[in-house]
């Protein structure tokens, strides 16, 4: 990591503040989770959120595999030293400037795209948990040097966490993506808890419907604790941010099952006094590892 440059983060500021209007659109957990990192983390975090999103949307909102196509260009041009002119790239470079970033994951998020954009129903356990690096173990690498001036002694932990959070987001989804023609489940694990499309089409889960989300949400957390286990070479400033990420997103697997597993016709959203009340478990936890 290069000694931080204040000055050339204020003179991009008007392009962080897009990446960070981006994120807070996007994703009101994420962004309140790492507004609480020293002002020039937090905006690196949110350029790389940005391109996140940016191709996310590629596919899932706008099904432009030609825009992905056009997005990896940009990438390539951009890790050759020629930075597009678009303020997402241009955060993205003062980002790349600062840390040691790790451009491999970048490509590997794209490829995740690619496969929702042709996407077949994992199989297996094991072609889920590919799944998830590419689309969210991926990201994990990416904002890791971020947080960490360790960040390769981590990288397991950290693509732990990021497929941790992927999981928790198919099981918030589940019923929306089922509407939309898609079910991330494993075909396996939907003949191991006799789960037929039938289950996916009432209102209230059936016992063999919560007992494959349970299944799942039990990987998730074990995800999420492998993913704690990074803490210690986490950066002293990066740490609260993290927990507070780690915490809240782990907090909608216990609202889903709160509301009776209603995933199947809601979307499962953390309340904002909820999230006050995690946000001040993650003040208790700091106090008892400090």
């Amino acid at each position: 990591m290069t000694t931080l440059n204040p000055t050339l983060f204020e003179t991009n500021r008007a392009a962080f503040e897009i990446c960070a209007a981006i994120t807070k659109r996007a994703s009101q957990s994420f962004y309140t989770a790492f507004s609480h990192l020293p002002r020039h983390r937090a905006w690196s975090i949110y350029a790389v959120y940005a391109f996140c999103r940016t191709a996310d949307d590629l596919i899932d909102v706008h099904h432009d595999l030609a825009g992905l196509e056009q997005l990896q260009q940009e990438l390539v041009a951009f890790t050759t030293g020629e930075v597009p002119a678009k303020p997402m790239w241009e955060a993205l470079a003062v980002v790349f400037a600062t840390y040691d970033m790790d451009r491999a994951a970048f490509f590997d998020m794209l490829q995740g795209q690619r496969q929702d954009a042709t996407f077949t129903q994992p199989t297996t356990a094991a072609a889920l948990e590919d799944y998830c690096y590419y689309v969210a173990g991926s990201v994990g690498l990416m904002i890791l040097p971020i947080l960490s001036s360790q960040h390769r002694q981590i990288r397991q932990s950290a693509i732990a966490l990021g497929s941790a959070m992927q999981l928790t987001n198919i099981l918030r989804d589940v019923g929306e993506d089922y509407q939309q023609g898609r079910i991330y489940l494993p075909k396996s694990q939907l003949i191991a808890h006799g789960v037929t499309n039938a289950d996916f089409e009432t209102v209230t889960p059936s016992d063999h419907f919560i007992a494959l989300w349970e299944a799942t949400a039990k990987v998730a957390e074990q995800d999420y604790q492998q993913g704690l286990t990074m803490l210690p070479l986490i950066d002293d400033a990066a740490r609260p941010a993290l927990m507070a990420a780690t915490y809240l997103y782990r907090e909608i697997l216990t609202v889903a099952r709160e509301q009776g597993y209603a995933v199947l016709t809601q979307r499962t959203v953390i309340p904002k006094l909820r999230q006050a009340q995690v946000l001040r478990q993650v003040q208790q936890a700091l106090k008892q590892r400090a």
